[in-house]
C-alpha cells in the first residue's frame, strides 16, 4: 500500500509542477504541451486512487 501512496503523491506532485510550467510558460505550444501533461497525470492520479479503494474493499470481504 506503501508503494500505492508514494506513486499516487509522485503523481500529483508531477501534474502540480507541469500545471505551474504551464501557467508560466510563454509559448503557445508549450502552454498547450504542459497543459496535457498535467490533465493527463491528474488522470493516472485518479486512476491509482481508484485501485487504492478497489484494493482496500476486496481485503475487506
Amino acid at each position: 500500500m506503501k508503494d500505492y501512496k508514494a506513486q499516487l503523491e509522485k503523481l500529483r506532485t508531477d501534474a502540480a509542477e507541469c500545471a505551474l510550467i504551464r501557467d508560466l510558460a510563454s509559448d503557445k505550444a508549450k502552454r498547450e504541451l504542459f497543459d496535457r501533461l498535467a490533465n493527463h497525470l491528474t488522470v493516472l492520479a485518479e486512476q491509482v486512487e481508484l485501485a487504492m479503494l478497489e484494493r482496500d474493499k476486496g481485503a475487506g470481504t
